[in-house]
This record gives C-alpha cells, structure tokens and sequence, in this order.
C-alpha cells in the first residue's frame, strides 16, 4: 500500500448533536452528543487507514487543547507531524436531524502566525521524500494566506507529491494555480474556483479541459446524492450511488477522495476505482464518525454503486 501525508491546516473538535428536528429559537432535546477530532485531511486519513495505507497526518494544531486529536494519533497508528500553534484548536457543532439534514456552526480557529508557517514549510521538506502523495484539505486558518497556500502546494509538487486538493473559495482558486494533481469540489464550489457555469455534464466537460491544461489530472465533481462526475484525460464517468438511510452527510465528500486516491494509487480500474469511492461515501452517511466499520456492508453497497460513461447533456 502506499505511504501518504495527511494536511489539515484548519483542523476542527467535531460537536455533533443528533436530534429528531431542530426548533430554532426553542429548547431542543439532543439523543446523543459525540465529539470527534477531525477536520477534511483528518477524516480522509481515517478512511486511508482503514483501507491499509501509511498514513502521516500533519496541519497546524493549537497547543492549548491537542488531546483528542493524539488520542486519534495513536489509537489509528498515524505519524504526528502537525506544528503546535499558541491558542485552542477550533470547535465546530454539527447539529445532525432525522432527516439527514445537518446544520453546521464552524469557528474560526487560531490565528497561525509566520513562525509556525515556516517551521511547517521545513518540517514537509525533511519528510515529504518517500511519501506516494500529499492530501490538502479543509478550509485555511486565520493568518494563512491564499498566496501562501498557493506556495505551499507548489513546494509540495517540487519535492515530487501528487497533491490531492478539497477545499473551496480562495483557497481553491490559489490551489488550481498551483496545478495539483488530483481537485473534488462540488458543482458550486467548482463554478465560483473558475467563475463559470458547471451545471451541465458539457460544462463541467469544459471546466475539466481547462483543468487539465493546467496540469490538473484528475478532476472529481460531487453531486451529493446524484452521484459523482470524474474527468480525467481519457475517462468521463459518473457514479449513481445506492439509496441508504443517512445519518449524517459530515464526512461523506472526505470518504470520496479517500476512496479515489485508494484506487488510483493501487492502480485499479477507473470503473473499480469510482465504484468503490462511491460506495466508501454511501457508507459515511449511514454513520456518524468516519473510517469503513464494515466490510460486508460496503461490499453491499458497492455492489449497488451504477457507473457508466458520461455523456454531454
């Protein structure tokens, strides 16, 4: 299997509430609370882990409240490589109905200041050579800027990383000028990185061409449950996933590109490749947490994942 480095700038405490509905501006009863380290990079982590790869998990965490996260640390095995930061990594509430619905209340974080920039910059220098390839994910902290991201995603193309990049607004405009190898946005998020419409299977077609001349090989477009678009030179296919009871949707887009860097790393088919990814997203939004907690219930739902070439419509 193959080794690779796990980056979640703005890392986040997971509060998630489970309730039957939520009653704004009433009292509201929760069923169950549970709190989870987490954050985009961490969740994929889990998900690569439980597939079989190496996994070093690295970001900026805040020195004031790190026991959950080196609780998660050593409980799944994973190398510490993030930088500790003065202040409290963020809390995030994640408010989960009956329905599916979530509702979510993110905090800002910590504010990351230069010298802790730089002491990541080196620490990816000393470690990166040997990794197969470097996911990139969540949203930046507060002093993080989108320039310096863009810097950051270059130095790690240099030291010869694929890089994987799920995140949105500016940071994801910067990203794409770095090239990386691998993008999953949604349809919106997608549309506002390239100031285009991406509605269409013709246009995200487009978006996806543009992409490529940039050097971005693969592109990975979300659709919640409608499914999954992927571009690549040579491969157009979309993923319709099997119904499922959600619990929670958290996690669901972090189990998608786990899946498609197990594949493509693994060098799976295409069709195997986003048949499983799909089905490892199904799976997370039956649960609350992240990580394949069952085999035999994956193996069903993939089972159930349609994949068929894209046509433009």
């Amino acid at each position: 299997m193959a080794r690779i480095l796990s980056l979640t700038l703005n890392p986040a405490l997971d509060l998630t509430v489970r309730l039957a509905r939520l009653q704004p501006g009433e009292v509201n009863r929760s069923e169950a609370m549970i709190t989870h380290a987490a954050g985009k990079g961490v969740n994929v982590a889990q998900v690569l882990a439980d597939l079989g790869h190496q996994v070093t998990v690295g970001g900026f965490l805040g020195e004031d409240n790190p026991q959950a996260f080196e609780m998660l640390i050593a409980r799944r095995g994973f190398t510490d490589a993030f930088i500790r930061v003065p202040g409290e990594t963020r809390s995030n509430i994640k408010i989960a109905e009956q329905d599916g619905r979530v509702t979510d209340v993110n905090a800002p974080g910590p504010v990351v200041g230069e010298q802790a920039q730089q002491a990541l910059l080196e620490q990816l220098a000393r470690i990166a050579p040997g990794y197969d390839a470097v996911v990139v994910a969540g949203s930046l902290p507060r002093g993080i800027t989108p320039q310096w991201f863009q810097g950051l995603l270059q130095q790690l193309k240099h030291l010869g990383l694929k890089v994987a990049l799920d995140t949105s607004g500016e940071a994801l405009r910067a990203g794409l000028n770095a090239g990386p190898w691998l993008i999953k946005p949604n349809t919106e998020e997608l549309a506002d990185a390239l100031d285009c419409p991406t509605d269409s299977v013709a246009q995200q077609a487009q978006a996806a061409a543009r992409l490529h001349a940039q050097g971005v090989e693969h592109v990975v477009i979300s659709h919640g449950a409608d499914g999954v678009n992927w571009f690549s030179p040579g491969t157009a296919l979309h993923a319709t996933p099997p119904k499922v009871s959600v619990a929670s949707t958290v996690g669901a887009g972090d189990s998608l590109l786990a899946g498609m860097l197990h594949g493509l790393l693994t060098f799976d088919v295409p069709e195997t490749t986003l048949r499983r990814a799909t089905a490892i997203a199904a799976m997370a939004v039956t649960q609350i947490g992240f990580g394949i907690t069952d085999e035999a219930q994956l193996e069903t739902l993939q089972s159930g994942v349609h994949v068929r070439p894209l046509t433009e419509q």
